[in-house]
């Protein structure tokens, strides 16, 4: 099976802007760990991985006021970072799902 490298970088740019607490850069990035291990764990159809995506970024929407409590918000380089990262993990375990579509569930 298809393991993600120990060294990928996830949310480069939000953990490299003092702007976005590193503690709840780190509850995104844990978040999307989940996905991360879904694709690892086997075999899966566009539509279950839409499904897990659509889990994901309903798990990342409901980080939005913890952010906002540290000062913080997820906003135009946020979500850049988190399409990225999320674009970067589709591609290398080879799914075919569009980013917007994949984050189609967001309210950032």
């Amino acid at each position: 099976m298809k393991k993600l490298p120990e060294d990928f970088e996830y949310l480069k740019d939000m953990y490299q802007d003092p702007y976005f607490p590193k503690e709840q850069v780190d509850k995104v990035k844990d978040i999307i760990k989940g996905l991360v291990v879904y694709l690892e764990n086997g075999k899966h159809t566009t539509d279950e991985v839409q499904t897990e995506l659509d889990s994901i970024v309903s798990g990342i929407n409901e980080l939005q006021e913890d952010f906002e409590e540290n000062g913080s918000e997820i906003e135009t380089v946020a979500r850049e970072s988190i399409g990225t990262t999320i674009e970067e993990i589709l591609k290398f375990f080879e799914v075919d799902i569009d980013i917007e579509e994949a984050i189609r569930e967001r309210d950032w």
